[in-house]
């Protein structure tokens, strides 16, 4: 290409120019389009990145850091929703066979004139929502999907005029009911990084003494159920009175135990963490139709009672977190992809500038020396 051909590429005018004009030109826009020629991918070219070189390094650095931080919060998370898990999984079998026990001893006292407090079924009044959240962000719609859970149920209730009134367990539910003045909280509840017997023990003693005392006639316990790794459904649990079906049944009678258990692995692939998934079919076997209880059946109940109302809610929390922690992994790997993409757009982007640069620098040197000749 001759020197004469560079000039018309870079100023798209009569060869006949001043040098200075030249130079201001192809400064400011090396590779400029027709005046009057429309372009089919103008529309295209506006949504690029446009910004300086000194900008872009900027914004490079600022994903690069951000891709660490999410790259560590998606190991972190892998690693605690593991032990997690192993708690949901292992404690689902003990669950459901007190839930069955219970039920057959309340089958028995049915043939007796025996009145358990947490067995009676009275005309629902009142309901009591014990409501649990995540207690941290970044975990995707985790905290807004149990939230929309609670806020549906509150309007259905509302319909049919029953009162209500929410115990919330977790600072996201805390602060969002908090900020609801029209709503009745009975109490708020902060847990730690893990539940234990005692957090759970403490909300199943606030919620037995509003049974008992009749201040409430259903308590109903929402949720986030662990399904696997990259599901969990919010559900509604009926916690008192005992269901007569002996099993965790919702608001609307329908079983909410686990039919599936999803077991997994962590593994390296590549350098990059992988997950190995292994379903394995949840074996549910029935009480023996001889079995026989050497203490007053009113007794056992009264005994198991305080377990059973501490057993489920320690599995609804240990259900949450385990769903949380999932909902956090998956969305900082998420997180991690997208500023990969977006780190590799800049990157383009920034040697697309730079050659841009290189390029008109080498014109302005090429149309002076053809000024000189």
């Amino acid at each position: 290409m001759s020197c004469s051909n560079l000039y018309m590429l870079v100023s798209w005018k009569s060869p006949i120019q001043e040098t200075q004009s030249l130079s201001f030109q192809s400064h400011l826009n090396p590779f400029p389009t027709l005046p009057n020629v429309s372009s089919p991918n103008t529309h295209i070219q506006s949504l690029s990145i446009r910004c300086g070189i000194r900008e872009l390094r900027d914004r490079i650095n600022t994903v690069k850091n951000t891709q660490k931080v999410t790259e560590a919060m998606k190991l972190v998370a892998a690693a605690r929703v593991r032990r997690a898990q192993e708690s949901v999984i292992n404690g689902r079998p003990f669950s459901e066979t007190l839930v069955d026990v219970l039920y057959s001893i309340n089958e028995q006292l049915q043939l007796e004139d025996v009145d358990v407090p947490l067995t009676i079924v009275r005309p629902v009044k009142k309901v009591a929502l014990v409501v649990i959240t995540g207690d941290k962000g970044l975990c995707g719609g985790f905290n807004n999907a149990m939230l929309r859970k609670a806020e549906t149920r509150i309007e259905e209730l509302t319909k049919i005029g029953l009162d209500y009134t929410v115990i919330s367990v977790g600072k996201k539910g805390n602060s969002y009911f908090l900020r609801r003045p029209n709503v009745p909280v009975d109490r708020l509840i902060e847990i730690g990084s893990f539940p234990t017997t005692k957090e759970a023990q403490m909300i199943a003693d606030d919620v037995f003494s509003l049974f008992v005392s009749e201040e409430v006639d259903k308590v109903e316990l929402l949720y986030t159920k662990f399904v696997s790794l990259i599901k969990s459904d919010p559900v509604i649990q009926t916690l008192l009175p005992l269901s007569a079906k002996g099993e965790v049944c919702d608001s609307n009678g329908k079983c909410v135990d686990a039919s599936e258990d999803e077991f997994f692995r962590l593994t390296t692939k590549d350098g990059q963490l992988a997950v190995e998934r292994d379903s394995v079919r949840a074996k549910k076997e029935g009480l023996l139709p001889n079995m026989e209880f050497e203490q007053d059946p009113v007794q056992i109940l009264d005994a198991l009672m305080p377990l059973y109302l501490n057993n489920q809610i320690l599995r609804a929390l240990q259900e949450s977190l385990a769903s949380e922690l999932s909902a956090r992994m998956n969305a900082m790997r998420n997180a991690t992809d997208n500023a990969v993409e977006l780190k590799k757009t800049l990157l383009n982007s920034y040697n697309r500038e730079r050659q841009a640069k290189i390029t008109g620098e080498i014109l302005e040197i090429v149309a002076g020396a053809e000024a000189f000749l």
